[in-house]
């Protein structure tokens, strides 16, 4: 740990020893107001995130990733692979909401929201306090050799948690394949489906090697989140933060003395008493600043608080701050900075409304056969052969789909089959011919404006090429 007034803190990661093996982090038990808070907050979000995928809205899941099958549904609202311009901006609201988000609050989204954190801290953790109990004893188990009570405090963790990531992949593979499919598989049984079983395996080996062992290295080293803090945050961003201003005063932090007149000698607030550092989940000390480690997750503000309450201190020494309300005592305000990346967002979702609502439930695509040449036929008709793909975004079936001429006077002549059938979230395709008196032609490549009909009633349009001889522009 750096001693007061060193910088080498910013030298290594908080879970790296002096001879850069890993410093297996034993947090203290959160208690306090903010913990409380977290927790009712993450079990709204662990029960969304099981409930999610077998939550159906006219007909579709609410969230769905197929990415084998390139489909997705978002809230209810299915999108394919021909919705993907409407994908790429709702990611690219995400990043932006992300990044106005943390340029404001900083890293607010990992203590609060990220399923890492929230499965690390609310569910792993707190069944490892159950078991192996608080900070001191499980640093006492670690210690311990392999006796009895060790073997069986790790055995019983250890199998837990394996059935708790399994259960997370479970509702994982319900977010890929979807939650139908899933239940299927489930009921027709493992070895009727050995693909899928491995694949389980595989996602549940890969959640107990990140919630057994891997653990705070997620946030610290494979998130990129944390890196892109530091090119966001300013001296204007609300964070977890430390008032050395308060904390350090004259003559730097010290330990309590009881019956002391504390503030007559120039002691600063903080009593070093490293119970912020005992209960962080990352190992980091709060009070050397801002680090990329911290994922604001508010441990440190209860602990802090707490002590500062049993020795008669105002409450506060860590907090929601930014430097500029520590150092200048300045309220948080909205910079240019936060309204030009609100404007940016505003306007992103504004394209996104506007698509979603021109966006229609059939999707159409009518292509000429590639290298075929026009047919002339008799009665100075010319035919020109065509591939169609019909896609039904919505669960109902489209019945008797037909198509008709709508820019030319003309016939369209459907292969193997007349009206048909798009069923619910289906796709139908085949082959066509159009055929259009050469009189009624403009040129030697006119667009033709088709409709597609169920029955009377119209429920897309599309355009395509014609050819024709070139005689008759």
């Amino acid at each position: 740990m750096a001693e007061q007034g060193q910088d080498t803190f910013r030298d290594t990661i908080g879970t790296l020893n002096e001879e850069g093996k890993r410093a297996w982090v034993f947090p203290k038990k959160p208690d306090g107001k903010w913990y409380e808070y977290r927790k009712y907050v993450s079990y709204v979000l662990l029960t969304f995130l099981f409930a999610a995928p077998f939550i159906k809205i006219n007909g579709n899941q609410f969230l769905m990733f197929n990415v084998l099958e390139r489909r997705f549904n978002i809230f209810g609202f299915p999108f394919w692979p021909q919705d993907f311009h409407l994908f790429v901006i709702m990611m690219l609201i995400g990043v932006v909401f992300v990044i106005l988000f943390t340029v404001a609050f900083g890293r607010l989204f990992c203590g609060w929201v990220c399923p890492q954190t929230i499965f690390m801290e609310m569910v792993f953790r707190r069944i490892e306090y159950w078991i192996d109990g608080d900070r001191g004893k499980q640093i006492r188990l670690s210690k311990m050799p392999w006796n009895a009570e060790k073997i069986k405090k790790r055995v019983l963790k250890w199998i837990i948690f394996f059935i708790i990531s399994f259960l997370i992949a479970n509702v994982f593979l319900a977010y890929l394949i979807g939650s139908d499919q899933l239940l299927r598989y489930i009921v027709e049984g493992p070895f009727k489906n050995v693909n899928t079983l491995v694949s389980l395996l595989i996602f549940t080996g890969v959640f107990y090697f990140v919630f057994a062992w891997f653990r705070e290295q997620v946030c610290i080293i494979a998130c990129p989140y944390g890196r892109l803090q530091g090119v966001l945050l300013d001296n204007k961003s609300i964070v977890v933060a430390y008032d050395h201003k308060r904390g350090e005063k004259e003559a730097g932090r010290a330990k309590f003395k009881k019956n002391e007149d504390r503030p007559s000698t120039g002691k600063g607030d903080c009593i070093d008493c490293f119970q912020c550092v005992h209960v962080c989940p990352t190992g980091i000390d709060i009070r050397n600043g801002t680090q990329l480690e911290c994922v604001n997750c508010t441990a440190c503000i209860d602990a802090c608080d707490q002590m500062m309450e049993n020795v008669n201190l105002p409450k506060g020494l860590i907090r929601y701050a930014s430097e500029d309300s520590i150092e200048k005592k300045e309220k948080f305000t909205f910079s240019p900075r936060l309204k030009g990346y609100t404007a940016v967002l505003g306007i992103l979702i504004a394209v996104l409304i506007g698509m979603l609502f021109l966006r229609n439930d059939v999707e159409a695509r009518i292509l000429r056969l590639p290298g075929q040449l026009y047919e002339r036929k008799a009665d100075n008709i010319i035919s020109n052969v065509y591939t169609f793909k019909l896609i039904n975004k919505t669960v109902d079936d489209i019945n008797n789909v037909h198509f008709e001429l709508l820019s030319h006077k003309g016939t369209i002549k459907l292969v193997s089959h007349t009206d048909f059938k798009v069923e619910g979230q289906g796709l139908a395709e085949g082959t066509l011919f159009i055929e259009i008196n050469a009189s009624a032609l403009t040129g030697d490549k006119d667009r033709l404006k088709i409709g597609i009909y169920s029955d009377d009633t119209l429920i897309e349009t599309t355009t395509t090429a014609f050819l024709g001889p070139r005689s008759y522009k």
